[in-house]
């Protein structure tokens, strides 16, 4: 038997069973209750204090609908698939459980608004998270950064060893990518915590509601100026997925560098036992999965944003059924990334760095011929003179298989011979990253000064959210 709708009265015949799977989506909105639930408790004290309902009509409604909560949270609630949505079915639930009364909650307001409020109220709370999630995340690389402050790493380009820089460092350009993420969440939470709601189908309501009180209960900032705006545009949605695929990018780049890194062609890291995986065939393997699995995620979230676009693009004001499209790929997109957010921050503590084998590929990487370039410089030769100079030895050093230092000082003087025998202390690893001394360099002087900052960054963060 169809379970009657809420706008049956137009129509002569019953929808269709396909029809009614073909439009349901209560297999997944239904993870908006609380957020529908506290929306009508507002919307509804809003009517009451408007004198729409009257208060014990009100009393009636948020004790219904805090009964449905309990049954929802308890697993005894009926979703009905016939309902459509999450909105339907606890409004249905709360006129079957209080009569009358139930039906007067919807004055004033339309599911295009209602939804729309959810959205806002479910994405400002999952943000809220995530960004406790990157502080988290950021805490851990600091600490790595602090104890790498002097840990000698190969700096890479185009793949290729470039020059030495620290592994503290290294870390701390992780932090600032995920600093920029944090920072873009912040601003998105602004545009979000707009409130919709009184808006109504598209055009508002003629009842005389008060917005700024619907709004003031449920933690908005501001309502919105556009009803047709605010019931149709989804951009807030598309704007968050937005800044979490580029926040899965930056996990992306990071997963790519441990994958590289712990093979055994580089050998420079331990992702611990915990958080690797072995072959069900070779029983030598230890495979990288925490990193390689968030490479491959990276692509699902980059894909949900793409969804969005695509739902948006062709659509006239205001609201249309294609908006329904929406929630799966916010939903998926909030569920990754919070996903590896987490286990991101609960491997690093327990990564280990081989030091020993860091130094020495730095050492057979020639990576300190930039300092030597560097050094003739100061030396009064033109720099692109000296960039034909060091390349010149650099080929003496590739042919006879020798490092840098190890080149006699007399055969350094047969390519230039104002080169004397304190060019030994810039071809040292150690004094090349020391010569970074400056703001953003990788100095460990620096190093440590920035994860100092970057720590006093983030404990300013968590007292003015506490």
């Amino acid at each position: 038997m169809n379970q009657k709708k809420p706008w049956s009265g137009r129509f002569l015949k019953s929808t269709h069973h396909l029809m009614e799977q073909f439009s349901a989506s209560v297999g997944f909105d239904y993870r908006l209750y609380r957020h529908d639930i506290a929306a009508s408790i507002a919307h509804a004290r809003m009517l009451s204090r408007q004198g729409i309902i009257t208060q014990m009509d009100f009393d009636s409604i948020e004790k219904g609908l805090l009964e449905i909560q309990a049954e929802i949270e308890n697993n005894t609630f009926e979703w009905r698939e016939a309902l459509e949505d999450v909105h339907m079915n606890i409004e249905a639930a709360l006129i079957s459980k209080i009569g009358e009364a139930g039906k007067k909650l919807h004055s004033g307001r339309s599911r295009n608004d209602q939804v729309a409020t959810d959205m806002r109220l479910f994405l400002r709370q999952e943000l809220d998270e995530i960004c406790l999630q990157l502080t988290e995340l950021q805490h851990a690389l600091i600490s790595l950064a602090e104890q790498e402050a002097e840990t000698i790493l190969p700096g890479y380009t185009h793949m290729q060893a470039a020059q030495p820089v620290t592994l503290g460092h290294h870390i701390l350009a992780w932090n600032e990518m995920l600093q920029r993420d944090f920072e873009r969440f912040q601003q998105c939470r602004q545009r979000i915590n707009i409130c919709p709601l009184g808006s109504a189908a598209l055009a508002g309501t003629s009842y005389p509601i008060d917005r700024e009180m619907t709004a003031r209960e449920l933690g908005f900032e501001g309502v919105s100026l556009n009803s047709l705006d605010a019931v149709s545009d989804r951009d807030f949605i598309i704007e968050f997925t937005a800044h979490a695929a580029v926040a899965m990018i930056h996990l992306s780049r990071v997963s790519e560098e441990l994958v590289l890194w712990s093979s055994d062609a580089f050998g420079f890291v331990d992702l611990g036992d915990q958080f690797c995986t072995g072959s069900s065939i070779m029983p030598q393997k230890k495979n990288p999965d925490v990193a390689e699995l968030t490479r491959g995620k990276s692509g699902r979230v980059c894909g949900d944003l793409m969804s969005l676009l695509m739902l948006m693009k062709g659509q006239p004001l205001a609201y249309n059924r294609d908006n329904q499209e929406d929630k799966e790929p916010l939903f998926d997109t909030v569920d990754t990334l919070q996903m590896c957010l987490g286990i991101f921050s609960a491997m690093f503590p327990g990564v280990k760095f081989n030091r020993d084998r860091m130094n020495a590929v730095a050492e057979k990487g020639y990576s300190t011929a930039t300092d030597l370039a560097d050094y003739l410089v100061r030396k009064n030769i033109p720099f692109r003179d000296a960039h034909e100079i060091v390349g010149k030895v650099v080929g003496y050093a590739v042919e006879q298989s020798v490092a840098l230092p190890d080149i006699a000082l007399s055969q350094l003087q047969n390519y230039c011979s104002v080169i004397e025998q304190d060019v030994y202390d810039v071809l040292d690893l150690r004094g090349s990253v020391n010569a970074r001394d400056h703001v953003g360099g990788t100095a460990p002087k620096r190093v440590k000064q920035a994860a100092a900052g970057a720590r006093k960054l983030l404990n300013a963060r968590n007292s003015s959210s506490g």
